[in-house]
């Protein structure tokens, strides 16, 4: 291979001017893939394409690049799949904070399944998922992304989508890529792309936690880096980070593949170069292996610089070397064409519709339910639904599915958005009949209103049409009310009379998940000071309560949204994150008890944005984790607790703990500690509950979380019945960095506690860890095993 030829393979380009109404645009491709190209961006991301017309173009880009470049090298086609392929035709799933209240990392990985025989079913067999910050900043916009903020949960969850994704043959698998290293979720102020400022003890134990975990049980091949700077370096351009941590102490061997536009930000929004080409330079020596999405150090750039012998050719052999190998690996050499039959490929790209309604219910979380108001009566006979999502379809679609890329090319279009970074260029050199294809195909698309888009594409309905459609012969009115901003039109008295002769009211609540779009209440690059309900909202909910008639708040956030405002107002709130295409009917199954909600938060609730970063596993002596021996334990105005704490969540029926057995008492360094409980449901509805295993440890110099969570399990119980449950645990689980730097254990008491929730504690116990301090560097371990072992007889229901 030639210098320019490997400078190729470690870059990318935008497909978007490649096909135009007659097919492939030939100058296009021989400027853009003449001497190959390592990856190509999503095709149908920018278009609309049906699942069979991406499969036919991506089959006439590598016809090209297969019998039309020297060395005939496919090209890798990655694609966007968080929580669904991000493409017209394809199942929409919950969104990835949703799928974290499920805590059920079994249907992850089957979701993830799902994707992986999508992607491949239309040539896109490497995908820009899963993202695996730790999340504990409600400010920040993109927590709905994430798996919440706990990096146990994280960590298992993150598992299970690469397990399913990647599955266990390469040449039908995807390659995953674990998405931002690092410490990308814990920006300062909560900022998009801000700096991080952690020290490398809690870098390594808490962020750096569910990468490595993704590496060593699930074989991770690809990481993307974080946009924002570790100790004052940009993670783009830090070896210590990307090599002396990533794959050093991670042990990850896969791909490095840059964040959009990142080494353009090196010298464009960071100045920590001069120009383009030195910002290449920096990049390859720190460990980035691909530029995405185009090339800007990369490319011809990175080449001149290898010829001038400025940058050791041995780096970018390096790079180029592990690219061909995941080309290799995904088997594009043997076969780098898709079936393009319509009836296959529609079939494939339709496939989990069921499983997406699963998760959907799966993910309800019940906050509260004062008076036991839920579940509603199938009698009930006049019903309000009240609120900006009364009638809202989209709304359950955010960042990262294709109806919100939809509604960020509409608002770019009008020129009312930004561009989402490193497609700042798309406007510009794009030939005429290029044009004409994007106009064509979305033309329709855009055409209509999204809500009406979304009901047709994806068979999705309102929150007020799924109630409708529940109980048929009830009369439901709607009324908005307000928008979900304050700069969205209000019209509260219109509100008195629609809850006049309301048997209940549901009230429609809470936020927008956009994509760079003006509108929006939260997504990438939509972070916010105020994390509160918008004030329209707040009056809303309070002119609806001082009517007196009985009303129940749901709220449709993908950010923990601080509720303190209203939670006194309404006497049952139900939590329903942004559930994809089946988000309203299991909204609507929760409400009249077709379910009973089973969720848990996988996130911390603050009631003021002043807490923030407010969370769990804080350590000893600080946050809401005091002592009776600390002078200062809150703020002046408000508890310092959350408002609802993570792990927390409701059900219609009701649980008891029991019979808690710890063995043994005295556990070695090297060992393992069983826990065993029995869990019984003693209600009158069968219900799923998550039992939570927290552990509470202490070191010698470091402080430790005061309650951190090692293992969990869900369950779902008949009325009576009871089912034994156990937990083993590894020592090496609760390893922690020590004083001097190392990866260490030492012997001690552990303190043990079980329940439904960090702050619903049902049992308690402890154990000896005995034995000298060992290190654990390169044996750490990262989830324990669950075991449900069978269902003990039930018993007669009290009360019945």
């Amino acid at each position: 291979m030639t210098v320019e030829e490997k400078a190729q393979q470690v870059t990318g380009a935008m497909p978007i001017g490649l096909l135009g109404v007659h097919g492939l645009v030939e100058p296009a491709a021989e400027r853009l893939l003449g001497q190959g190209i390592g990856h190509l961006a999503a095709l149908g991301m920018m278009g609309h394409k049906a699942p069979d017309q991406v499969a036919k173009a991506v089959n006439e880009i590598q016809r090209f690049l297969v019998t039309r470049t020297r060395l005939g090298i496919p090209a890798i086609f990655h694609v966007e799949a968080l929580n669904g392929v991000v493409s017209p035709g394809f199942t929409s799933f919950p969104t990835a904070i949703g799928l974290a209240a499920t805590w059920n990392p079994d249907g992850v990985e089957e979701m993830a399944a799902v994707l992986r025989r999508q992607v491949r079913a239309i040539g896109h067999p490497f995908v820009l998922s899963p993202v695996l910050d730790v999340a504990r900043d409600a400010r920040w916009g993109r927590v709905h992304e994430t798996y919440g903020e706990d990096p146990y949960l994280v960590s298992a969850m993150g598992v299970a989508f690469v397990r399913g994704l990647q599955g266990d043959d390469p040449r039908a698998g995807a390659i995953a890529t674990g998405k931002h290293f690092l410490g990308y979720g814990v920006s300062e102020a909560g900022q998009n792309m801000a700096r991080t400022n952690l020290g490398p003890r809690e870098l390594y134990e808490v962020y750096a936690r569910p990468f490595e975990a993704a590496i060593r049980l699930a074989g991770l091949r690809a990481v993307m880096n974080s946009y924002s700077t570790v100790d004052g370096v940009p993670v783009g351009a830090s070896r210590e980070v990307l090599d002396g941590l990533l794959r050093e102490r991670l042990g990850f061997a896969g791909t490095v593949v840059s964040d959009y536009d990142t080494i353009g930000h090196l010298y464009r929004r960071l100045g920590v170069a001069r120009d383009a080409e030195e910002a290449g330079r920096l990049a390859l020596a720190a460990g980035i292996d691909v530029e995405l999405p185009i090339a800007d150090g990369y490319g011809a750039t990175l080449a001149q610089a290898v010829r001038r012998g400025e940058v050791p050719a041995e780096q970018l052999d390096q790079a180029c070397w592990r690219v061909l190998r995941d080309k290799f690996t995904l088997g594009l050499f043997d076969e780098p064409y898709v079936n393009e039959e319509p009836v296959v490929v529609g079939a494939t790209a339709r496939a989990g519709s069921t499983l997406s309604h699963g998760l959907a219910r799966q993910s309800m979380t019940l906050l509260k339910n004062d008076g036991g108001l839920l579940p509603l009566s199938d009698g009930i006979r006049r019903i309000a639904v009240i609120g900006p999502h009364a009638e809202g379809v989209s709304v359950s679609f955010p960042a990262y599915t294709f109806p919100a890329m939809l509604e960020m090319l509409s608002a770019r279009f009008r020129g009312e958005a930004a561009a989402i970074p490193g497609t700042e260029h798309l406007s510009a050199d794009i030939p005429d009949e290029v044009r004409q294809l994007m106009a064509a195909e979305l033309s329709a698309a855009l055409g209509v209103p999204i809500d009406e888009y979304v009901r047709t594409a994806y068979g999705a309905q309102s929150l007020a049409g799924a109630v409708r459609d529940r109980v048929p012969a009830a009369e439901v009115t709607v009324c908005a009310g307000c928008g979900v901003t304050d700069a969205e039109p209000v019209d509260l008295s219109a509100v008195a009379a629609a809850v006049r002769d309301a048997d209940v009211v549901i009230l429609a609540l809470g936020g927008r998940g956009g994509w760079f779009t003006s509108n929006a209440t939260e997504g990438e690059g939509g972070d916010t000071a105020d994390i509160g309900l918008p004030a329209n909202q707040v009056a809303l909910v309070r002119a609806v309560a001082a009517t007196g008639s009985p009303c129940v708040g749901v709220v449709l956030t993908g950010r923990p949204m601080a509720l303190t405002e209203i939670v006194d107002e309404v006497p049952a709130l139900l939590y329903g994150y942004y559930g994809g295409q089946h988000a309203a009917t299991a909204l609507a199954e929760a409400l009249f008890g077709d379910i009973s909600p089973g969720g848990k938060l996988p996130v911390s609730i603050p009631r003021h944005a002043g807490q923030a970063p407010v969370y769990s596993a804080a350590p000893t002596g600080t946050g809401y984790r005091r002592t009776d021996q600390d002078m200062h334990r809150g703020y002046l105005d408000m508890p310092s607790t959350p408002l609802f704490a993570f792990g927390h969540g409701l059900s219609y029926t009701t649980f008891d703990y029991a019979d808690l057995e710890i063995s043994p008492a005295d556990v070695s360094t090297d060992g393992t500690v069983t826990v065993g409980l029995t869990v019984r449901n003693t209600g009158e509805r069968p219900g799923d509950e998550v039992v939570q295993l927290y552990f509470a440890d202490r070191a010698t110099g470091v402080t430790r979380p005061a309650q951190e969570l090692v293992g969990f399990t869900r369950l779902g119980l008949d009325p009576g019945a009871a089912a034994a449950v156990e937990f083993t645990v590894p020592m090496s689980q609760l390893g922690y960095v020590g004083l001097d730097g190392r990866f260490v254990l030492e012997p001690g008491p552990v303190q043990v506690l079980v329940g439904g929730g960090s702050d619903d504690i049902r049992l308690r116990g402890a154990f000896e860890i005995t034995g000298d301090p060992v290190v654990l560097d390169g044996r750490r371990s990262y989830l324990s095993q669950a075991a449900v072992r069978g269902s003990v007889a039930p018993t007669a229901v009290p009360g019945r």
